[in-house]
């Protein structure tokens, strides 16, 4: 590394947001990025480790960690672009929404504070929009075979972009009006702007990739056509059915699952839809089911449509609160309190409630009922849930938003007519080059590993996208 004792001279700096009474106003994004001098200084701080663990382990993608690291270090952005993008086709995503595991796993998290990894690659990906530097790479010979991408979620479009370059004809299929899967309409704006989709499919577009919107394959074209058309077929469909609560009431009106709520807020934004088309929390009271990212995504929603108040509530017991810089459980990512840009903006959050019921005296919810629970673990390992007496407590109601989660790949009409196998979880079963069991159709990301990090989804597709390369290429 440039500067050897760069991480005993220098404490970590991270990005900040705008205020809270600023940003809750509208859905655009508030990160405030450090200025390049700090990032520069940032970068100092990579140490020289020997086994760079952020790379190694923890990264999904395998990015060139320290690489990039020390050519921001000595001003070589350009350079440190060139890094980047040889092992993610997408850092201004992975940048923006990625958990950030390879933090989690840098060396100085043993005992002090990681590198600023997330946000030295998110710079890098800006700068190198704002000069210039990343512009369509054109594959200079013609492979002949045409290839179908179905889905257009970070798994498709990663592996989609790769296959071009590689010289094959590929064309994504979306059922929805717009290219982005989960990116476009499962995530709100105010973490990631469409326009940073859309200049990179335009990249995508000048290299050669066909993208097919409102086609439903296997209904608007048979699986059949799909097979007679296309050398290979790439599924990433993504795992989208919810799981649901089995609790009495759950058909009231105004019980949803996030994605609904989610996807019809995005496209208001988008201005596909009015405010009055879409579920709206202004003036209610709405809880939120489920603890994840997803269910943060609806709180923060939530704050920006006018709740009148928001609740979130999670099963499972209260994780470990943490204030130290380092992490706990070195080089894995550690099971602590993690507090969202959404929670800071107001949100009320309990830990091990249970929920029994909804209520209303129409059809619509009006209160629900609920138990605090606990959870032990017996002999053989296993932790089972307990109700704790004397716990049961009501809640008036407005909205309830289900965000628990996802259980498996949709297996609709296009699963059932390539007849492809599933595995014990539901999920397109592949082998280790990513084909299910019909030679030429291979699955990527959520649809064959069930629901994940968007950053593991983009490292599938790269993978698969090799692997359908090398069968073209027999």
């Amino acid at each position: 590394m440039g500067n050897l004792h760069g991480f005993l001279e220098h404490n970590k700096q991270k990005a900040s947001y705008r205020s809270v009474d600023e940003r809750i106003t509208n859905y655009k994004e508030f990160l405030v990025p450090l200025a390049e001098e700090q990032l520069q200084t940032q970068g100092a701080r990579c140490m020289e480790c020997g086994t760079p663990f952020c790379h190694a382990l923890g990264c999904p993608v395998t990015n060139l960690i320290p690489e990039f690291n020390d050519l921001i270090y000595n001003g070589r952005w350009q350079e440190a672009l060139d890094r980047l993008h040889r092992t993610n086709n997408f850092p201004e995503i992975t940048g923006r929404i990625c958990p950030a595991p390879c933090e989690s796993a840098c060396t100085l998290a043993i005992n002090s504070a990681a590198v600023s990894i997330k946000d030295i690659e998110l710079a890098i990906i800006e700068k190198g929009f704002a000069q210039g530097w990343i512009t369509p790479q054109i594959a200079e010979k013609k492979s002949g075979k045409k290839v179908a991408v179905i889905g257009s979620g970070p798994a498709g479009l990663a592996a989609a972009q790769q296959l071009c370059r590689q010289g094959h004809a590929v064309v994504v299929f979306e059922r929805d009006s717009n290219i982005g899967g989960i990116l476009r309409y499962g995530i709100p704006d105010f973490k990631l702007e469409k326009s940073i989709i859309d200049r990179r499919l335009e990249q995508m577009q000048k290299e050669g990739v066909e993208f097919q919107t409102d086609v439903h394959i296997g209904e608007d074209l048979s699986a059949r056509y799909l097979q007679k058309s296309f050398d290979a077929i790439l599924l990433t469909v993504g795992a989208s059915v919810p799981r649901n609560l089995s609790a009495p009431g759950r058909g009231r009106d105004g019980v949803f699952f996030a994605m609904e709520y989610l996807k019809q807020s995005n496209r208001y934004v988008a201005g596909e839809l009015t405010y009055d088309q879409i579920i709206s929390a202004k003036d209610k009271v709405v809880l939120v089911i489920g603890g994840g990212d997803t269910g943060s995504d609806c709180v923060g929603t939530a704050t920006r449509q006018g709740a009148k108040k928001v609740y979130q509530f999670e099963i499972l017991p209260k994780p470990k609160e943490w204030t130290e810089d380092w992490n706990p459980e070195w080089p894995a990512m550690p099971m602590i309190l993690r507090t969202s840009s959404s929670h800071e903006e107001g949100c009320e959050r309990r830990w091990g409630i249970a929920t029994q019921g909804f209520h209303g005296r129409s059809t619509r919810v009006e209160e629900g009922s609920f138990i605090e629970v606990e959870w032990k673990k017996e002999a053989s390992g296993k932790y089972v849930m307990k109700e704790k007496r004397g716990t049961d407590f009501s809640l008036k109601l407005d909205l309830v938003i289900l965000a628990m989660g996802f259980v498996h790949a949709e297996q609709g009409k296009l699963v059932q007519d390539l007849n492809l196998e599933l595995d014990t979880q539901s999920n397109i079963k592949v082998d280790d080059q990513y084909q299910t069991s019909q030679q030429g159709i291979f699955a990527a990301g959520d649809a064959n590993t069930g629901a994940s990090l968007i950053v593991h989804a983009i490292a599938h597709g790269r993978k698969a996208a090799e692997s359908m390369n090398n069968y073209l290429n027999k």
